[in-house]
């Protein structure tokens, strides 16, 4: 059963942006260097699962930066890793997994419990969406790209 939106988009992106910044003001040390490794899907074997709030948020910005459908990338990396910079297209939008630092990389992923609060508000925007689980990024920002 589909279940309908309880929450307009841009409210959404508010909440899911707020989110953002609540992450951003937590003093949890990391060793990014903005190395792109993370970014490496086929290498690392991980990719990230967003919610549809954090699809929506990256749609977006894909469509702000003037394209509007995501790229595909044939050497397994993010899609969302420009091949002409290897830079993120979208970083100041990037998913809360892509924030957390999900590969070991920049240090390995933060612990569940230094960000738990913030998944579950991810996870409560998500269904107000009408979402069911998270999907992995390049599906999920590709169902939000026209909504």
């Amino acid at each position: 059963m589909v279940r309908r939106p309880t929450i307009k988009p841009n409210d959404a992106i508010a909440a899911v942006r707020a989110v953002y910044d609540e992450l951003e003001s937590r003093p949890i040390e990391r060793s990014c260097t903005l190395k792109t490794e993370c970014c490496q899907f086929k290498l690392t074997g991980a990719i990230p699962y967003l919610t549809a709030g954090e699809a929506l948020v990256a749609a977006r910005a894909l469509h702000a930066s003037g394209r509007n459908k995501l790229p595909k990338r044939a050497d397994g990396a993010c899609p969302l890793l420009d091949p002409a910079t290897s830079r993120c297209m979208i970083y100041e939008s990037r998913p809360f997994g892509c924030r957390t630092h999900f590969c070991q990389g920049a240090g390995g992923p933060y612990t569940r419990r230094e960000v738990v609060d913030l998944i579950h508000r991810l996870e409560d925007v998500n269904y107000k969406l009408g979402g069911d689980q998270a999907r992995k990024l390049p599906g999920a920002i590709t169902d939000m790209l026209f909504k």
